[in-house]
């Protein structure tokens, strides 16, 4: 593995984890249903995840 690769996963590794804090520690308002499709999207999706929801649901 490369350096770069491995920066990247270390980056998605962190967006993912910072996600599923966000969504199921700190953010009460939404619903289960909405918290599991957050989860799936940032396991999948991670980089793109966080950015998307620190812009919907971090700026509320």
């Amino acid at each position: 593995m490369s350096g770069y690769q491995v920066l990247v996963g270390l980056i998605s590794l962190a967006a993912f984890i910072w996600v599923a804090y966000e969504v199921w520690g700190v953010n009460k308002r939404i619903s289960n249903g909405a918290k599991v499709i957050w989860t799936i999207a940032a396991l999948f999706f991670s980089i793109i995840t966080a950015v998307v929801y620190y812009l919907v649901e971090k700026r509320k």
